[in-house]
């Protein structure tokens, strides 16, 4: 089989011979060649020709005949040699593309690629952010500020956006510093989530090392904005321990949490030191706006410049407060009669530049008409010149002309008969001393002697609107007096119509203090927290008022905080701390007492827990968690407890009463854990009764328990 042929076999080499000849008989047939043979340039066979030694070896795919018939060694790459055409593209000529060829097309124009920059969401956020930062420094109005954050989108990067905000302000003046704290809790929970306001703080802290080398004091500044935070309640205290587990020891962020704890958040009144230290907010109060208004309508009447007045209402940015302009525009016309004619035109310009809205408008002419009593003890002649300034407002176009019937309807609705305004002088002074002593069940003794029940929405209404005037100490009052006066004398319905009432007013409210939604919205998840309300009690309330007003708005911003992580402990901070937790730590007392007499402890240690807690508006409670321990340890060594505290006077009947009627409000919320609930609280009704701790027509006395919505926890 060893032949001079290779290792072919003969039907192989026959094979071989007949597709030379047929590409043979291809080729000399073909123009130019211009088919080449596909077996050939697809096998790699070597096969030297017949008794040609010089070819032996080649590759048959580098083979190629010519027009004369003689074997021609082609170029590798597909080179073309004599009689060849030539590689399919030949780069070895250079081609030239003339424009002017009628054949000319531009398509086959060399082109060239053009790198395009791939643009990362993360850097174009960050540079968003920088300019609504500096915006926001440069004109300070936080709403445009939330407003562009909450355009820009990208949600989920918002932790960069604190970081930003105050690497930004730490490198500035103290206005600075002021303004980023301030915008940081008007942010809160609003448009940057809590667990955002952690982390940008998180991040904030793992780069003070880096902050530390431009910024000298960084650690100080540094902890001085997480001091600010824990103390404007958008950071729990617990954050500076889970973040010091988080970060080097030697690290520039774990002495800022150090300096935190040392140096701000331990000093004696340390909040107010906190937020003064940058020299006070930079909310400006209504007295300091009121002042101002006065002061540029006097330079104004004495200068005749409207287009100065009208720059210094504009830079006071305090569009909603405009009204009060109005009125105080309208005031001064009257008391200086020769000013009339320049106080009607500012008005006019202001209203016809859209520095002064229609409602804004509207609302100063209101304000005036109802104070017009007063103002008639200084002016006598101001209700004739108001009549006659209405008129020329809706004239000349800037009062709307609905304005004259719907100030008669509304003077019509605020007419009170004596009964309730003799109602609403005596609760100011029962609240005002309220305030100074801090007595709930002598206030609960006074309502009581008033005897007026049906006017408990009108008490609540007075009760918040007096304690948003004031500090937060007399916030965090009117809480926890709300949480009592539900379980001595109000019913949940008195609650939901008193709130309604108010949210009702909240744009009058808003008129004197700035902030009025804000802590109305505080109020109301405060009372859910309390269990004064329950979740579904905000959406009675939502529902009776109208769907774009500002007391809807109040609701919504009510739903979110409740809904907000950790909103129990946020929330009975929300005015400080301090009394806050005066209930809250008056129930866990109570459970533990219980829990320890029940477990073997003595009677009279007992009753003295009970006497030392203080609160004996609060005994009820006392009332209410034995009988439910009670029924779930089915010991009836409870109601020995009961009856000895009955016995010495320490639990009143009236305090065993709303106990037992708690416990009967809750009843079907309870059975779900205690399935004999029912069975056994009548046996222990008919128990205290017989014992003569509790009244005998307690079983027709409690008609209206489902009104309440109490929890039986």
């Amino acid at each position: 089989m060893a032949t001079s042929e290779g290792f072919l076999t003969d039907e192989q080499r026959e094979m071989l011979k007949t597709a030379s000849q047929n590409a043979d008989n291809l080729l000399s047939s073909s123009p130019k060649g211009l088919f080449p043979s596909p077996l050939f340039s697809d096998h790699h066979l070597k096969v030297p020709a017949a008794g040609k030694s010089g070819t032996a070896g080649i590759a048959v795919r580098h083979v190629r005949r010519s027009h004369s018939g003689k074997h021609v060694r082609v170029k590798k790459d597909g080179g073309g040699g004599k009689g060849t055409w030539g590689k399919l593209l030949d780069t070895d000529v250079e081609s030239h593309i003339d424009r002017n060829d009628p054949n000319y097309d531009s398509g086959e124009e060399p082109y060239q690629l053009v790198g395009a920059t791939i643009s990362d969401p993360l850097d174009d956020y960050k540079k968003a952010v920088v300019s609504i930062i500096e915006e926001y420094f440069s004109t300070g109005d936080v709403e445009v500020a939330a407003s562009d954050l909450r355009e820009l989108g990208s949600s989920n990067y918002h932790l960069y956006f604190i970081k930003r905000l105050v690497s930004m302000a730490m490198d500035r003046h103290d206005k600075e510093k002021e303004m980023a704290s301030v915008l940081l809790s008007a942010l809160y929970a609003d448009v940057i989530s809590p667990s955002q306001i952690r982390d940008g703080f998180v991040i904030l802290l793992e780069s003070a090392d880096d902050l530390a080398v431009d910024i000298l004091d960084a650690v100080d500044i540094l902890a001085l904005f997480v001091a600010r935070a824990v103390v404007d309640d958008i950071l729990p205290p617990a954050f500076l321990t889970r973040a010091k587990k988080a970060l080097p020891e030697s690290s520039k962020g774990f002495q800022v949490l150090q300096t935190t704890e040392k140096n701000y958040l331990s000093a004696p009144h340390h909040a107010e030191l906190v937020e003064r230290r940058w020299g006070g907010s930079t909310h400006i109060t209504v007295e300091e706006v009121k002042k101002k208004i006065t002061d540029l309508l006097r330079e104004y009447v004495e200068s005749g410049d409207a287009v100065e007045a009208c720059r210094c209402i504009r830079e006071l940015g305090v569009s909603f407060f405009h009204h009060e302009v109005v009125k105080r525009a309208l005031v001064l016309a009257m008391e200086i009669r020769t000013a009339e004619p320049l106080i009607l035109k500012l008005l006019k310009e202001a209203s016809e530049e859209g520095l002064i809205s229609s409602s804004q408008m509207a609302k100063g002419f209101a304000r005036l008409e109802e104070s017009l009593d007063d103002l008639a003890l200084d002016i006598p002649s101001a209700k004739s010149l108001f009549q006659s300034l209405v008129p020329k407002a809706i004239s000349e176009g800037w009062l709307d002309a609905s304005f004259m019937k719907s100030s008669g309807e509304d003077g019509q609705a605020q007419a009170e008969d004596g009964k309730v305004k003799r109602f609403k002088e005596e609760v100011v002074t029962i609240i005002h001393e309220y305030f100074l002593s801090d007595d709930i069940p002598e206030l609960i003794r006074s309502l009581e002697d008033l005897g007026m029940p049906e006017f408990n929405p009108i008490f609540l209404k007075k009760l918040i609107t007096l304690a948003m005037d004031r500090k937060n100490r007399e916030k965090e009052m009117a809480s926890v007096l709300l949480s009592a006066l539900h379980i001595e004398i109000f019913s949940t319905e008195d609650i939901v119509n008193g709130f309604i009432m108010l949210l009702e007013s909240a744009e009058d409210t808003a008129l004197d203090i700035l902030d009025a939604s804000n802590e109305l919205a505080l109020f109301l998840a405060r009372a859910v927290i309390d269990d004064v309300l329950v979740p579904l009690n905000l959406e009675e309330i939502g529902s009776k008022l109208q769907p774009n007003c500002s007391g809807s708005e109040t609701v919504r911003m009510a739903r979110s905080l409740i809904a907000a992580r950790h909103a129990g402990e946020r929330l009975l901070r929300c005015w400080g701390g301090g009394t806050g937790w005066a209930v809250e730590d008056a129930k866990d007392k109570i459970l533990k007492l219980l829990e320890e007499y029940e477990s073997g402890g003595v009677l009279g240690e007992a009753c003295q827990c009970i006497r030392d807690l203080g609160m004996p508006f609060f005994n009820h409670e006392v009332v209410k968690k034995a009988l439910v321990m009670a029924m779930e340890k089915k010991n009836d060594r409870m109601l020995d407890l009961l009856q000895v505290c009955f016995n010495e006077g320490l639990i009143t009947i009236n305090q065993m009463t709303k106990g037992f009627t708690r416990i009967k409000d809750g009843m079907d919320d309870l059975a779900l854990d205690i399935p004999n609930a029912e069975e056994k609280f009548n046996f222990y009704v008919e128990y205290a009764q017989k014992k003569g701790w509790l009244l005998a027509s307690f079983g027709s006395s409690v008609g209206d328990g489902s009104s309440k919505a109490v929890a039986a926890t």
